[in-house]
């Protein structure tokens, strides 16, 4: 490293501890309480997503709430740079997978809610529980405390330092809301985002796990309809009978068999993608008494960024055409419902050794990555419009933490310390991306970075 590199590195590095020292794990949990406080159910966001616009301008960025319709929106903002350097956009969703709510919620996530499923936050020690306290409202936060942080250490800055918490950033379609949107998530509030001109060179997301990740699985959902006869109790005996719903436990049996065999033949990368049946439905809950003449399964299909939607599609025939021949008498059919492919940015891009450079300042020891990943991310959304993208998140809570770590719990409380840890590798990757000028990136992508 030749005197001026050196001087430079010098330069970001006084730069970074002076923004470290204003990252506070009180201001963080204050921001984490705040966002659970405010309920952003998938397609209603919009109260959030405003309340965030006013943290942002709040932290001294040009904080504005963008409107997709009555009932969401993104919030955005900008911390400027001189013009000169690459832009980089820090991303998060804002909605909540549950509502938080009995009448929508129970029984399926549960015979109640918990204290972590609900939107009334409560602090204790380092950690904040509510729902949707740590993913994704946690990795939002820091990425406000992040930008704060910048912006308070007088960070000269060459390129622009853009925000983005986006709705819709849960696998699913509209919710039983009246007037909603059928298309409310699958990341729609991050496309909208880039569509209306919010546009970076880089793009860092925060999601759970405490990596610096290159690549994702994307999706596929498939409906399948196995078809019987309407029948009746009384009837049965006497007349030709089919019940779709027997039928279609021979289906979720040979599925199941499956998934194993599919997610072991497509696990490289960081990736072993999984394949789940998120519901049943067949014949009215208000009488046992009739069989339905149809009964519907639905199929999330996790797929690599090594493989296509429609080479998925083929395998899925493949799997149900076996299903077919060990039942021959079963009558079904299927159709794809869904397609976001998973994506990959080349390692070798600046904003992937960015993500490491900062884990590894932090852990002080090389760059670990975390395998075998079944989880999509709007980054997906990112990378498929062109942004090169990299993904850092907090780790799940640990055996201090004030309940013990299942699914929701993971996505239900934070640990502030984590969310400190997360904030600081943010804001190092910020100052090495935005103090250098766009020739000094592109240069160094194509050899070590000083």
């Amino acid at each position: 490293m030749d005197a001026e590199a050196t001087a430079a590195a010098e330069r970001r590095r006084a730069w970074t501890e002076a923004a470290w020292a204003h990252i506070d794990e009180r201001r963080i949990a204050e921001l984490i309480s705040g966002m659970v406080a405010i309920p952003s159910p998938t397609g209603e966001e919009g109260p959030l997503a405003g309340w965030l616009a006013d943290r942002l301008v709040e932290a001294g960025a040009e904080g504005r709430y963008q409107p997709i319709d009555a009932d969401q929106g993104n919030a955005v903002g900008r911390l400027r740079g001189d013009g000169t350097g690459p832009d980089l956009l820090l991303y998060a969703p804002i909605d909540t997978l549950t509502v938080g709510t009995e009448e929508e919620d129970v029984p399926w996530i549960g015979p109640e809610l918990r204290l972590d499923m609900r939107t009334e936050p409560v602090v204790d020690g380092h950690h904040v529980i509510g729902l949707g306290a740590s993913n994704p409202k946690g990795h939002g936060a820091c990425v406000i405390a992040a930008v704060e942080a910048v912006r308070r250490a007088g960070v000269p800055l060459t390129g622009d330092v853009l925000v983005g918490l986006g709705a819709g950033g849960m696998p699913t379609n509209r919710r039983p809301v009246d007037g909603a949107r059928y298309n409310a998530g699958q990341g729609n509030g991050c496309s909208f985002m880039l569509e209306q001109g919010l546009w970076a060179d880089y793009a860092l997301i925060t999601k759970p796990g405490w990596t610096a990740a290159w690549e994702e699985v994307g999706l596929c959902w498939f409906r399948i309809r196995v078809n019987g006869t309407y029948s009746y109790v009384g009837s049965r005996h006497r007349m030709d009978y089919r019940n779709p719903i027997v039928d279609a436990a021979k289906v979720i049996t040979g599925l199941e068999r499956w998934f194993p065999e599919y997610a072991a033949k497509h696990t490289d990368g960081l990736v072993a993608p999984q394949a789940n049946i998120g519901s049943v439905e067949g014949g009215w809950a208000r009488t046992a008494s009739l069989s339905p003449a149809q009964c519907r399964l639905d199929v999330d299909l996790r797929i690599s960024p090594r493989t296509s939607p429609q080479e998925a599609r083929r395998e899925f025939a493949e799997a149900i055409d076996a299903i077919r021949a060990e039942h021959p008498d079963i009558d079904l059919d299927w159709e794809m419902t869904l397609a976001i492919p998973g994506t990959a940015t080349p390692q070798e891009s600046w904003i992937v050794r960015a993500g490491k450079a900062a884990w590894e300042e932090i852990e002080g020891r090389p760059h670990e990555p975390i395998l075998l990943n079944s989880g999509a991310t709007d980054a997906n959304i990112l990378r498929a419009r062109g942004i090169p993208t990299a993904r850092i998140g907090m780790d799940r809570i640990g055996a201090d933490a004030p309940m013990k770590l299942d699914f929701p719990a993971g996505m239900n409380v934070a640990d502030a310390r984590e969310a400190h840890r997360l904030t600081r590798a943010l804001v190092h990757a910020v100052i090495n991306t935005c103090t250098r000028t766009r020739a000094d990136v592109s240069a160094a992508e194509r050899g070590p970075v000083s």
